[in-house]
């Protein structure tokens, strides 16, 4: 979620960027994808060695809990709490203080329109209290894994910070009274992304992959859910991460295609980073534009 005081509460499969490390004799593209996709989540590990480690997902998990614990330090002590057990008290007791968020980089519209744009990124990394930071860090952890191996690293991090800074111009632009914080825009960015992967690959699984997008439904609506009835959940946030991860999700989703060589058949991926750089421009510069639109009718 992603707190606005406000809460806005592979490892890749060599095949995610190209360079495929599983040869298929005498299968068929769609029970090809099946066994790439099994391969990212941790299934059939006999058949396609993962062959490197999800690193943006542990870094961005490690650095996001680090920011938390320096932000929760200087609550405590904005709280008076000197002494370990006082300090350990104040976080365990969920305590928040905007003040310090917003020295720390949380969205608020006034530093914005003031020229502090780095604030369109920031409040991604930041987290109001512990519970904020438990929960969107255990989903972010769990997805991004799986997200990760099956989008590969670099595009799954461009997604990551492309969604998660359209949540935030989302909050700016229609939120303009709540300080917020919170990964979940980015999340809901990934999770979008992951329900367009599935979506366009449905074939490619068992029972056309019903299940997997009637899980995906419910998780998004019990989210989106939860943001209409508990109070300061910024769901523009969590909207605009998710429509943003969507879109990008249809750009830039693992498209296959099986190239045969050698008696061998090989699962490629057409849509790595590295061969839509062009469309990849066009996205930042399209989320400038936005950011600038925003902040033209938002007074900035």
């Amino acid at each position: 979620m992603t707190e606005d005081f406000t809460y806005s509460s592979g490892d890749q499969a060599g095949f995610s960027q190209g360079t495929p490390t599983t040869h298929m004799i005498g299968i068929n593209r769609n029970d090809a994808i099946r066994l790439s996709y099994d391969t990212a989540i941790g299934r059939n590990r006999a058949l396609g060695r993962l062959k490197s480690f999800a690193w943006v997902t542990w870094i961005i998990t490690i650095g996001t809990i680090v920011m938390w614990c320096i932000t929760a330090y200087q609550v405590a002590l904005a709280a008076d709490a000197h002494t370990l057990h006082d300090i350990l008290a104040n976080v365990f007791s969920n305590a928040q203080n905007g003040d310090v968020l917003v020295a720390y980089g949380a969205k608020y519209n006034e530093a914005i329109r003031a020229g502090q744009y780095w604030r369109f990124v920031t409040p991604i990394f930041l987290h109001a209290n512990i519970l904020h930071i438990a929960l969107n860090m255990l989903n972010f952890f769990v997805l991004g894994i799986i997200i990760e191996r099956i989008f590969g690293h670099l595009r799954f991090l461009f997604i990551y910070l492309v969604t998660g800074i359209i949540s935030i111009i989302a909050s700016f632009a229609f939120a303009p009274q709540d300080v917020s914080v919170g990964a979940s825009g980015a999340i809901f960015g990934i999770v979008g992304a992951y329900s367009v992967f599935m979506l366009v690959h449905r074939k490619a699984f068992r029972r056309g992959g019903i299940p997997v997008i009637i899980w995906l439904v419910v998780v998004i609506g019990i989210n989106l859910g939860l943001g209409l009835v508990i109070p300061n959940v910024d769901n523009y946030a969590h909207l605009g991460g998710f429509l943003s991860g969507c879109i990008l999700g249809w750009f830039f989703t693992p498209h296959y295609v099986l190239a045969t060589g050698n008696g061998q058949t090989q699962l490629k991926d057409t849509h790595r980073l590295a061969r839509r750089w062009p469309l990849a421009l066009l996205t930042i510069a399209a989320t400038i534009l936005l950011a600038l639109i925003a902040l033209h009718f938002m007074g900035g």
